[in-house]
């Protein structure tokens, strides 16, 4: 089944913002592969790098209201236009069948339509090459590296290990570590947040 999350805000070669209803809430998490279709043959990988619902004044007037009702929080929730955005870190890119973990030529356009990725997509694109991604998310120092890295490895590393291949995980975080080795507060920032994930559960 293809889930589409929201259409785009704005976006660059870098990162982008997706809008979409506080009632699809459940569909994204952290550390999700998305991919944003732009023509027939080119297609844009990010992650979900970020999750934030903005208040408005309706918002502040239940939040600071004595006994609400549910009906009416849930009324506001689901039956009112109020935009989740969601930031996506951009990852990689697909031209003619071909996969690459370089930044996209070309950004995607406003209004963009962006999907989240099956398992087939995820081995896919988490198999090709050599973990290069992992540089554009080490680099996204405003963003929660260690959390990031360590969700992303959680759903990816399940997927593959269903699929029959656990050595992914392994390889994935050895080459972390090889990533890292300069940067001691990271890797230890990394290491826990993959210990907190149950990452290492599993390699054994």
């Amino acid at each position: 089944m293809i889930t589409t999350i929201g259409r785009l805000l704005r976006a660059s070669t870098t990162e982008c913002v997706v809008g979409c209803r506080v009632s699809q809430v459940e569909v994204p998490v952290l550390g999700c592969l998305v991919r944003i279709p732009l023509e027939k043959d080119y297609e844009v990988y990010g992650l979900i790098a970020d999750i934030h619902i903005d208040d408005d004044g309706l918002v502040r007037q239940l939040a600071t209201a004595d006994g609400v009702d549910d009906t009416v929080i849930l009324d506001n929730r689901l039956n009112r236009n109020v935009p989740l955005e969601i930031n996506v870190l951009m990852v990689g890119y697909q031209r003619n069948g071909k996969i690459s973990h370089l930044l996209p030529p070309r950004p995607p356009l406003s209004l963009d339509l962006i999907y989240v990725c099956d398992d087939d997509e995820m081995c896919r694109f988490t198999d090709s090459g050599r973990f290069g991604y992992f540089r554009h998310i080490l680099r996204a120092t405003e963003l929660p590296v260690a959390e990031l890295l360590a969700s992303h490895l959680q759903i990816a590393g399940q997927v593959h290990t269903q699929r029959g291949d656990p050595l992914w995980i392994q390889a994935a975080c050895q080459e972390l570590i090889t990533l890292m080795r300069d940067d001691y507060p990271t890797l230890i920032a990394v290491l826990g947040a993959l210990g907190d994930a149950g990452i290492f559960e599993l390699q054994s």
